[in-house]
């Protein structure tokens, strides 16, 4: 079973221990090729809230994501990485001060920026040789020193994420002996153990039985609420993003078709309009939750 991130005593913490930054991209431009794949779209992942992206396949989601982790060539605008000052104006990129100032991510070299941004991809090998451990360990390559091996630090922080996504109990286990579901948890902890203030996530839930995948959506909450942390997190289940999400974009080849409160952006018209297909939108009166039924040829 997935734990929380935090022991209980440490739940009276209102605030995170560290600062964490804002990820925003700004009109943001991507190819494949020569095809423009995402037209100026403009996104703020912020401290403490949890994003989602949806929309049928080829929409650009899962590209705008992996755009935000650096991952995929910005043909068009800005990535920026940081908080504007409590009045709301944005600090100059590189500004002397002491308070949050945000910074042009392609300035970053990769070690900075994997201090503060993690990426949970669909695509990723299943390493052979390797036990549960070694590979969650990569997860704090960022922060090593040379040969160095593991600090006191990074040995907490593996524990620690693999405690969280249920994967401890198999932390001798060579990971070519699991099964696919295993093996989306491992990487999962790899990520957590990277420790960052922005988390994205490209589909967390593929390959999840029932259990694992409300405990994904769960664990998604436990960053937001109990660390701060900005989460930007791709879904094709409209169900499960309107129970994780802060805030809901819901895009269409490439642009932006609605953003906002989850129950304000998945309405019926919206669904039909970007997937082409009949829904009924409805509120669970026991859990106050969105309630999405596709209406096909075969209704029961």
């Amino acid at each position: 079973m997935f734990t929380s991130l935090f022991r209980p005593a440490d739940r009276v913490a209102a605030e995170p221990a560290t600062p964490v930054a804002a990820l925003d991209g700004h009109d943001l431009v991507l190819r494949y090729g020569g095809k423009t794949v995402v037209h100026g779209v403009s996104i703020a992942l912020e401290p403490g809230r949890a994003t989602a992206l949806v929309g049928p396949n080829g929409s650009g989601k899962s590209t705008l994501l992996r755009a935000l982790s650096r991952l995929h060539k910005v043909d068009g605008g800005r990535i920026t990485l940081g908080r504007a000052t409590d009045d709301g104006a944005e600090v100059r990129p590189g500004a002397d001060t002491d308070g949050p100032r945000v910074r042009d991510a392609a300035l970053l070299s990769a070690r900075q920026f994997a201090r503060e941004v993690t990426l949970f991809s669909q695509l990723r090998p299943a390493p052979q040789g390797l036990t549960v451990t070694e590979v969650v360990a990569f997860g704090r390559h960022p922060y090593r020193r040379g040969f160095a091996g593991p600090s006191a630090e990074d040995r907490a922080a593996v524990d620690r994420a693999m405690g969280v996504t249920g994967v401890r109990g198999m932390a001798d286990r060579p990971v070519g002996e699991l099964s696919g579901g295993e093996m989306q948890r491992v990487w999962l902890a790899a990520c957590l153990a990277q420790d960052t203030g922005v988390v994205l996530l490209d589909e967390p839930t593929n390959h999840l039985d029932l259990r694992y995948q409300v405990e994904t959506l769960d664990l998604v909450r436990d960053l937001v609420e109990d660390h701060g942390i900005a989460v930007g997190i791709v879904l094709h289940d409209l169900d499960q993003a309107s129970r994780v999400a802060d805030t809901l974009v819901l895009m269409r080849a490439g642009r932006v078709h609605a953003m906002g409160k989850p129950a304000d952006v998945l309405t019926a018209e919206n669904i039909r309009e970007v997937y082409d297909i009949g829904v009924e939108v409805g509120v669970d009166p026991r859990t106050g939750r969105l309630r999405i039924d596709p209406i096909g040829r075969h209704p029961v």
